[in-house]
């Protein structure tokens, strides 16, 4: 039998980067993981790399350029006759991108002297592992020992009963990466994160798009002023964002989706090409073999960990969706690095208040820390600053005026509690105000610190000094 250190269960962006800091910090590491490929070939990455976070912003941003190219470029003098819209290329190119990424990983392993087994892992008890090869491979199931167990298994879309899945007309996320043409009429039940992302890749390549929500607010996660602009944004590229509005059923033939809805007039009837069901994730323990080995979970399915995520069997820790806190890739990084350190025994920690939160639309909205609906709902003296993107340079350079920065910090202490941006590149904006907080930076510490111009950081800039009424350009 073979011996590890470590043992990491699922090669997602959790397992797989905890198996490699496992391996920097000197520990006999293996992981485990059961993913196939579409030409049934084993792939790491979990579902970030293969059907989630990776694939997804690679067709944004191609439905990006194409949508530019539709309505754009004109107003930069550019002129295009005859483009015309190839689905397959664009789906190899997103192929492409996601193998490149996964056959990395396979590289990163083989670097840090990751063991790699390929299949499915079960927990036997006593830190005995059980692995079944891929049927492919044809070999019988074997067991490992590890002194500690990593459980990074994901999570995996949540059903409606009234839409069961049928893989061609109703379809999860990983149906909606996968279309072969652009369906004339597409509905998406559900308004969260994957459903309006794969809604605007869709809309944008021409498809008439119909999200239906259940509640009567939009993006109720996000800050209210940024999810209004979002709500027009959307709507103006010309999504049908249809709020309260109740799915009760849906019923697919060879040629269509019939939608059955409830809205504040009653029952309503929906009939579309295609169903994207995106109602959330939950986590994945199947196979797990997690009750008969004691393993604690919530009433939702969540494995129950501490701050350290240590659950209630010795040696076994858990991370990523599969444990509470947000389904965020970068959450589970961080988690599993964290793990791998405390299992060194080095201190280590995940700063839950600095996750930053992004929604891949556009304009794309990111925030970090709470809103200013929260922080008031707790009793909370909050002082906001507010820059819009319709007064910064490189914004209009860009041709992407729509938005705005808010920060919020204490009345008091000028501590930042919360940055919110919904904008070009809000993304990638977002960074600063993730280190701002880490460190406890004032409004005024960004206030002081020099900006690029022309640069869309100028914003963020600027909505620091008008937390206190000091913004220059508005």
């Amino acid at each position: 039998m073979d011996k590890y250190d470590v043992v990491v269960i699922g090669g997602g962006p959790g397992g797989y980067v905890a198996a490699i800091r496992a391996a920097q910090l000197g520990l006999k590491t293996a992981c485990v993981d059961e993913w196939l490929d579409p030409k049934g070939n084993p792939a790491l990455g979990g579902v970030c790399l293969n059907v989630g976070c990776i694939p997804s912003k690679a067709l944004l941003d191609s439905s990006h350029h194409y949508h530019r190219l539709q309505h754009e470029f004109a107003d930069h003098g550019i002129h295009v006759k005859g483009a015309s819209l190839d689905v397959a290329r664009m789906m190899a190119r997103k192929e492409k991108v996601c193998t490149t990424l996964t056959g990395g990983i396979a590289a990163l392993f083989a670097k840090n002297k990751v063991t790699w087994l390929q299949g499915h892992g079960r927990l036997l008890g006593d830190g005995q592992i059980e692995v079944t090869p891929h049927a492919k491979a044809n070999e019988p199931a074997s067991v490992v020992e590890a002194g500690n167990i990593i459980l990074a298994t994901g999570s995996v879309p949540a059903e409606f009963s009234g839409a069961p899945f049928d893989g061609d007309r109703i379809v999860d996320s990983t149906g909606a990466l996968n279309f072969s043409d652009v369906p004339k009429r597409l509905a998406v039940i559900g308004g969260g994160v994957i459903g309006l992302e794969l809604g605007s890749v869709w809309n944008r390549l021409g498809a008439e798009v119909t999200v239906l929500i259940r509640r009567d607010q939009f993006l109720p996660a996000v800050d209210r002023q940024l999810a209004d602009i979002a709500l027009k944004e959307l709507t103006a590229q010309g999504m049908n964002i249809l709020l309260s509005s109740t799915p009760v059923s849906a019923k697919a033939t060879k040629r269509n989706v019939s939608v059955l809805y409830e809205d504040n007039e009653g029952e309503k009837k929906l009939t579309v090409d295609r169903l994207l069901v995106s109602t959330g994730r939950r986590p994945n323990t199947r196979g797990l073999n997690a009750e008969e080995a004691g393993l604690e979970m919530d009433e939702r399915g969540f494995i129950e960990v501490d701050q350290l995520c240590r659950t209630n069997l010795p040696g076994v820790y858990a991370i990523g969706d599969v444990v509470r806190g947000p389904m965020l890739a970068h959450k589970a990084s961080e988690e599993g690095v964290a793990v791998a350190e405390h299992i060194a025994g080095e201190v280590a920690q995940v700063n839950y208040n600095t996750i930053p939160w992004v929604i891949y639309t556009w304009p794309e909205i990111a925030w970090v820390g709470k809103t200013s609906q929260q922080l008031r709902d707790s009793g909370a003296d909050i002082k906001e600053g507010v820059f819009t993107f319709n007064a910064n340079g490189r914004a209009h350079a860009m041709g992407d005026t729509a938005g705005m920065v808010k920060i919020v910090s204490d009345t008091s202490t000028d501590t930042i509690l919360g940055v919110h941006i919904i904008g070009p590149n809000a993304s990638e904006l977002i960074a600063e105000a993730v280190v701002a907080m880490e460190f406890s930076a004032s409004a005024e510490d960004l206030a002081r610190t020099v900006h690029a111009h022309p640069t869309l950081s100028e914003a963020v800039h600027e909505a620091a000094l008008a937390v206190d009424g000091r913004a220059i350009h508005r």
